[in-house]
């Protein structure tokens, strides 16, 4: 037997001693060492320590916890794709019906901070026609709202909430939120007359600038077709005074396109950080 032969068969003997000894124990001690590291908010880290996990697990006693876990640190991370591939893994084998709930209602909560809504309603429907988890439908519905709220649909958000309680806490959040955006139509039909849909958004110097150029290049346009000077007349009119009054509907709409960007931005900041309820 050659020396290379040799040292290959002691380290393969090494190996299967060391996984040997690498008993049930060590198995416990390890996932609540990488369970840990989950709770100290060091993910990537309890990622490859549940990867080691599931490497020397040849009796697949941790396939369920360990992909479980390996998907939640992913989706700590942000890491949506990778993080529904290993709760799907834990879905696949987990031991009861109420883990494989579990990790369908983790999937749905991912779909819906990646806003995949349609996906995201799919699961839902799908999971309260299934008989074999006797789904709550205010579960259900709790996390279609949600699906909504990320969507930006906050008038269904609100609808759904309200199949709940009438007076739940999101519902009414919903409503304050959709009631306070700006009617993007509105703005642009005040926008008829130059500035009115800049002051409707709170706009209101670009609403004078807006008047401003409009009457300039207006008069301008009706004095050289009063003076009988046509072609100046058709070119202002052409190239300025149209320029300035397109400009303008466009304005109107982009502000309020903008200002209601800025009150969802703000109102999702508001669930993070202030909303004590269950959260995706």
């Amino acid at each position: 037997m050659t020396f290379v032969n040799k040292i290959s068969k002691i380290l393969l003997i090494l190996f299967f001693n060391y996984v040997s000894m690498f008993s049930q124990n060590s198995f416990e001690e390890q996932f609540n060492f990488a369970e840990s590291l989950y709770d100290s908010e060091n993910y990537f880290d309890a990622v490859t320590e549940f990867k080691r996990l599931l490497f020397y697990d040849r009796s697949e006693q941790y396939s369920y916890s360990a992909n479980k876990m390996i998907g939640l640190s992913y989706k700590q991370g942000a890491k949506f794709s990778d993080a529904i591939r290993y709760l799907t893994l834990a879905e696949i084998n987990a031991p009861t019906s109420d883990d494989t709930y579990e990790c369908r209602i983790e999937i749905i909560k991912i779909n819906i901070l990646r806003r995949t809504t349609s996906k995201a309603l799919t699961l839902l429907d799908s999971l309260s026609a299934d008989s074999r988890f006797g789904s709550d439908i205010n579960e259900i519905n709790y996390w279609k709202g949600w699906a909504y709220i990320f969507s930006d649909d906050w008038e269904k958000a609100s609808a759904t909430f309200a199949m709940i309680d009438s007076k739940h806490q999101l519902k009414n959040f919903c409503d304050s939120v959709d009631n306070n955006f700006y009617n993007v139509t509105l703005a642009k039909v005040l926008s008829i007359i130059p500035g009115l849909g800049q002051f409707y958004t709170g706009e209101y110097t670009s609403g004078i600038l807006s008047i401003g150029w409009n009457v300039l290049w207006g008069y301008l346009t009706v004095n050289s077709f009063a003076e009988d000077r046509v072609f100046d007349g058709a070119m202002i009119g052409a190239l300025l005074w149209w320029r300035f009054y397109s400009g303008n509907l466009q304005n109107a709409e982009k502000f309020a396109l903008q200002k209601n960007l800025e009150k969802t931005n703000s109102a999702l900041r508001y669930l993070q950080k202030k909303y004590n309820g269950a959260k995706p």
